[in-house]
C-alpha cells in the first residue's frame, strides 16, 4: 500500500508540472479557489478544512484534513472578445481597425493533487499542486488589417504552477492551529502579435513571437487558524511575493528585462457553524499586483518616458485587488454534503488601460458556485462544482490613436470541476 501511495504521489505531480493550468483567469489570473471543494464555496474556506489542497488557501488548515490523497481535474471556459468603435487615425498614431473580435481557444484543463499525511495527532506534513494563470487571449490574424495589432495572430498565453510542501501543527488544547508552506513556482509564457510595438521595445528580438518561455522561482505562505468562540472559526494566512527568473526570450516586453514575479496576497476569513451540519463562511482576499512593475506600470505616460522592457517600460496598469467571498455548506445525509458561494471584486483593469488589457482583458468581478460531495464507502468520496462568472465590460479610450476611439473589453466564464478524494 505505502508503495502504491508514493507511486500515486509521483504520478499525479508529474502530470500537474507536464500540463500547468493554462486560461485560468477569474481574480486578476488568480483563481476564485484551488480545490474542487473550495470552489463549491467560491474559495471562502480560509477557516474551513477541505481536503488536502487547503495549503492554496491556509496551510493551517492542513492539520485538520486528515490523511488523504485528492486528484482533481476542472474544464475551464473563458469567453473573450473586444469591440473598437470610431476611424484609426493614420501613422505615427496607432488606431485599431473598428469592430468586434472573440478570442480562441476557449476550453482548458486545469489539473490539481494534494496529499497529506498525520505524523501524529497534533501535527502533519502535505503537499498540494495546483495553477494560476489567466493573461491569456488567441485573436485570429484576420482580424482588423492582418491581426489585432497588425503583427499576425495575436495573443499572450500565461501559466503558473505551484507545488507547496506544508507543516502544520495544533496549538490550544487542539483548538487552533498553524501551518507554514515552502513554495516552487514555475511559470511559462509566450507572447504573438505585438512585433508593431517594436520601435517601443529595448529589446525588439525579445518581444514577440518567440515560443514559450519559462521561469522559476520560490516563496512561502503562512496561516492560522482557530476557534474564538463556541462554533465560530476565525484564520488568516499571507503568501510572499515569489521573486522569479526572468522570461529572457521577452525581455524586450515585460519591465524589469523580461521579470514577472508573482504578487504577494493576504486572506482572512469566519466559519460560521449554523448548526451541527452546516457552516456559513465568509473570506476576504487581497492580491498586490501594484507590486509588480510589468503588470502595475501605466501605458502612458511609461510608454513615452521608457523603452518596453525598461524598469520604468509600460505594462498593463492593473491595480490591487480585493476580493469578497461567502459561502454555505450543508450535509443532508452521512453521503451527501452540498455547497453554495458568491464571490465579487472589482477587476484590476482601470478604463484607461483598455489598449494593452485587449491581450489580458481580466474583466470578469463576480463568481456564482455551486458544489457537492458524494461519500462512496468510509474511505473515498467524489466532489463536483460549478462556476459561472457573468459577462463584464470595461470601456476606454485608446490613447494612442489621438481623437477618441473607444474600447471595450468583455469576458463570461464557466468552469465544472471533478476531484476523487481517499481516505487513508
Amino acid at each position: 500500500m505505502k508503495t502504491f501511495a508514493k507511486r500515486l504521489t509521483g504520478l499525479a505531480v508529474a502530470a500537474a508540472l507536464a500540463a500547468p493550468a493554462t486560461g485560468f483567469a477569474t481574480n486578476g489570473y488568480f483563481g476564485h479557489g484551488y480545490s474542487v471543494k473550495s470552489k463549491g464555496l467560491a474559495g471562502a474556506s480560509s477557516a474551513l478544512p477541505l481536503d488536502s489542497l487547503d495549503a492554496a488557501v491556509n496551510p493551517a488548515n492542513m492539520v485538520f484534513v486528515g490523511k488523504r490523497y485528492d486528484l482533481g481535474i476542472s474544464l475551464f471556459s473563458p469567453r473573450r472578445s473586444y469591440t473598437v468603435e470610431g476611424a484609426p487615425n493614420p501613422p505615427p498614431a496607432f488606431g485599431l481597425v473598428p469592430g468586434s473580435v472573440d478570442s480562441d481557444s476557449n476550453y482548458f484543463l486545469i489539473p490539481s493533487f494534494g496529499a497529506n499525511f498525520m505524523l501524529n495527532s497534533k501535527s502533519s506534513v502535505g503537499v498540494s499542486v495546483y495553477g494560476n494563470g489567466g493573461m491569456n487571449s488567441d485573436y485570429p490574424e484576420s482580424a482588423g488589417m492582418g491581426g489585432t495589432f497588425y503583427a499576425g495572430q495575436t495573443g499572450v498565453d500565461l501559466s503558473q504552477l505551484f507545488v507547496s510542501g506544508t507543516y502544520a501543527r495544533k496549538f490550544a488544547g487542539g483548538k487552533a492551529s498553524w501551518g507554514i508552506s515552502a513554495i516552487v513556482a514555475y511559470q511559462q509564457f509566450e507572447a504573438k502579435g505585438v512585433g508593431s510595438f517594436a520601435q517601443f521595445s529595448s529589446a525588439p528580438d525579445s518581444l514577440s513571437n518567440n515560443g514559450k518561455d519559462s521561469s522559476t522561482g520560490f516563496g512561502g505562505k503562512f496561516g492560522l487558524s482557530g476557534e474564538v468562540a463556541k462554533g465560530l472559526r476565525l484564520a488568516a494566512s499571507y503568501q510572499t511575493k515569489i521573486n522569479m527568473s526572468e522570461f529572457d526570450k521577452y525581455k524586450g516586453l515585460f519591465a524589469e528585462q523580461g521579470d514577472f514575479d508573482i504578487p504577494a496576497t493576504w486572506t482572512i476569513g469566519l466559519a460560521f457553524n449554523t448548526t451541527p451540519k452546516s457552516t456559513l463562511t465568509f473570506d476576504v482576499q487581497q492580491i498586490m499586483y501594484s507590486d509588480i512593475k510589468a503588470i502595475a506600470n501605466p501605458l502612458l505616460p511609461n510608454i513615452q518616458t521608457a523603452l518596453l522592457g525598461n524598469d520604468n517600460g509600460a505594462g498593463f496598469g492593473w491595480e490591487d485587488m480585493t476580493i469578497y467571498k461567502i459561502g454555505y455548506q450543508w450535509a443532508t445525509s452521512e453521503l451527501w454534503t452540498w455547497r453554495v458561494g458568491l464571490s465579487t471584486g472589482s477587476a484590476p483593469i482601470p478604463d484607461s488601460e483598455v489598449l494593452f488589457n485587449i491581450l489580458a482583458p481580466a474583466t470578469v468581478e463576480n463568481h456564482v458556485t455551486f458544489g457537492f460531495t458524494r461519500a462512496v464507502g468510509k474511505d473515498m468520496e467524489f466532489d463536483i462544482s460549478a462556476m459561472y462568472a457573468p459577462n463584464a465590460e470595461i470601456s476606454g479610450p485608446n490613447p494612442l490613436n489621438g481623437t477618441p476611439q473607444k474600447i471595450t473589453l468583455e469576458m463570461s466564464q464557466f468552469e465544472l470541476g471533478f476531484n476523487w478524494g481517499w481516505k487513508f
